[in-house]
């Protein structure tokens, strides 16, 4: 009973958080149009403040630290994985593209017959 009331707790608390996250995008985004007249570089620095502040609060949530670690964990994840060589990569790029064409082709093919035999058949060409 204690621990179903801590997760509620924590729950209600990450719902606040969340919260205090989206007024932060929010208050960064009335600030960007809001001060106009300033320089552009000085409206996106604080933009990226506000969101960094958005995402540091995020981060103190138990989903979002989760999602931090999940990002992580692919990051990982994505450095084990051997990825093919240029020429692999050109070559099968070139396949595809052949492929495409020659889809493409018979495609065109295949429209002009049945077309023909529309026009054969209803009495209006040929």
């Amino acid at each position: 009973m204690v621990a179903s009331a801590e997760v509620e707790q924590g729950g209600k608390l990450d719902s606040l958080k969340f919260l205090i996250a989206i007024a932060l995008l929010i208050g960064g985004i009335v600030q960007f149009y809001y001060f106009e007249e300033e320089s552009q570089l000085y409206r996106v620095l604080a933009l990226l403040v506000f969101v960094a502040a958005a995402l540091g609060v995020v981060y103190t949530t138990q989903r979002g630290h989760s999602l931090w670690l999940f990002a992580r964990d692919a990051r990982t994840e994505v450095r084990k994985v051997i990825w093919p060589t240029r020429q692999e990569t050109m070559q099968t790029t070139l396949m595809v593209v052949v492929m495409v064409i020659i889809v493409g082709i018979m495609l065109w093919l295949i429209d002009m017959v049945l077309r023909w035999a529309v026009l054969f058949l209803t009495g209006q060409g040929g």
